[in-house]
């Protein structure tokens, strides 16, 4: 039977991405392969990451497409590759409800904190950890949902606690919540949403 067909949404730099096909590579992701990268972004690092392992992409720029516009073309090629489930991985376009429902429970969305602390409107890449330091905190991370209407408030698939250390600023604790917790657990839970669809498909064939 064929394997989940996998969509990754990103803006930026594309770690996360990497971290996904590092896993898919080494095998730890059976059930399913990433067909597309989308970005809103004809500048992103993860265009050229995308392209050296030979994964298709597709871009539809902010600054070219309006947000209604863009978003009907990311569904519109998401449906051509037959992309069975969402990750977004660093997308900085904020998707509408119709669209979150008609990828109700097949799109998930990576964290950098431990949800519901430090999640919502406004709270992404540094803002999060400039918080984190804010509160005072001993132990962030990071988590990994569903999508659902709530932003950041969609059910919890998998987190993973790190370590605040005396000194950190936003940015060392950036990269040390990715390379401790994100990088780990975004692959396993995409593997676990794989598994969950690969045999709910094969249940209805």
């Amino acid at each position: 039977m064929d394997k989940i067909k996998i969509a990754v949404l990103c803006s930026g730099g594309g770690t996360n991405f990497q971290a996904i096909v590092n896993a898919q590579e080494a095998g730890l992701i059976p059930h399913g392969e990433i067909v597309l990268v989308v970005t809103d972004s004809k500048t992103a690092h993860v265009l050229e990451r995308a392209a050296r392992h030979g994964i298709e992409t597709a871009v539809f720029d902010r600054a070219e497409y309006p947000r209604e516009a863009r978003e009907k073309a990311i569904f519109d090629r998401l449906g051509e590759s037959g992309t069975e489930l969402v990750v977004l991985a660093g997308f900085m376009t904020v998707l509408s409800p119709r669209f979150v429902k008609a990828y109700e429970n097949r799109m998930i969305n990576i964290h950098p904190a431990l949800l519901p602390s430090f999640g919502g409107l406004g709270m992404y890449g540094l803002h999060v950890h400039e918080a984190a330091l804010a509160r005072g905190v001993k132990v962030t991370g990071a988590t990994v949902h569903y999508v659902t209407e709530a932003c950041d408030g969609g059910p919890i698939i998998a987190q993973r606690a790190v370590e605040v250390r005396e000194g950190d600023t936003p940015e060392t604790l950036q990269k040390r919540v990715m390379r401790e917790a994100e990088w780990v657990i975004l692959p396993e839970a995409v593997e676990t949403v794989c598994l969950k669809l690969f045999n709910e498909r094969r249940k209805a064939e």
